[in-house]
């Protein structure tokens, strides 16, 4: 039985309905009054939850000045535990851009050991698992699979920064997201044809112009770090949650509709 059974029913019913907003502070974003803001931003914006760096300090911080779930990321499986204790819901492998920034890739094999062990550390809580964008399409598709095996509750895509846009504006934004909604698109065919039901959430990259697209590409939730965590004041970021959570919802209706 999926773990996400044991999620808030809110959060259960954001991604049936394909509009569940994750707000990403930074895998390495340890400053205090950053996570502050940007906790705040997405809880006034009407995000569902928000992604935190792995420390109890920040789950606590996170958990006193909202009521948003907290999901705390990592590529070190033993720090998940204290915080989980402070209050975590969720744990996920990944947000790796840092990594990528230092030269530092992600392996199939290195991706699958971070699972196994982190299952059997916490087996009994949810856990989300980033595909690495660094792979080929087909190596992702192969990975998002092994890790539905592997008893994974969420598959997140990426891409963001493999993306270079030649363009500004809204033709940039799509050119953004073309990574992430291809890993997403692919995965999402793949899991349809193994009858593979975990939901997708495609990440990096994305805005409030490509967001429904990703949902059109068969993610269940979204997240996005950098269109809101790289603004400097919090009156902005609420602005830019309200966005593109209202870009989620304006979605589905059009998707019902039609």
């Amino acid at each position: 039985m999926s773990l996400i059974n044991l999620l808030p029913q809110t959060i259960k019913e954001e991604l049936r309905s394909k509009s569940l907003l994750k707000v990403i502070s930074g895998l390495n974003n340890f400053d205090v009054q950053s996570v502050k803001t940007i906790v705040e931003a997405a809880s006034l914006g009407g995000a569902d939850l928000v992604d935190i760096a792995c420390k109890p300090e920040l789950v606590h911080l996170a958990r006193q000045n909202s009521s948003l779930l907290v999901c705390v990321s990592s590529v070190v499986p033993q720090i998940f535990i204290d915080s989980v204790k402070a209050g975590a819901s969720l744990i996920e492998i990944g947000n790796y851009d840092t990594f990528y920034e230092k030269g530092i890739n992600f392996s199939e094999e290195k991706v699958l050991n971070l699972t196994k062990e982190t299952k059997d550390l916490l087996p009994n809580v949810p856990l989300s698992v980033t595909v690495p964008h660094t792979m080929p399409i087909d190596k992702q598709v192969d990975l998002a699979l092994k890790l539905a095996q592997e008893g994974v509750d969420i598959i997140q895509t990426e891409g963001g920064t493999s993306s270079s846009p030649y363009s500004s504006g809204i033709q940039g934004f799509f050119e953004k997201s073309v990574p992430t909604l291809a890993a997403t698109y692919a995965i999402n065919q793949e899991f349809k044809k193994q009858s593979v039901n975990i939901p997708i959430m495609s990440a990096s990259g994305l805005s409030q112009v490509t967001c429904p697209l990703a949902i059109s590409c068969g993610a269940s939730a979204v997240g996005v770090g950098s269109a809101v965590n790289k603004l400097d004041d919090l009156i902005s970021m609420i602005a830019v949650v309200r966005g593109l959570k209202e870009s989620l919802k304006n979605s589905i209706i059009r998707e019902k509709i039609s």
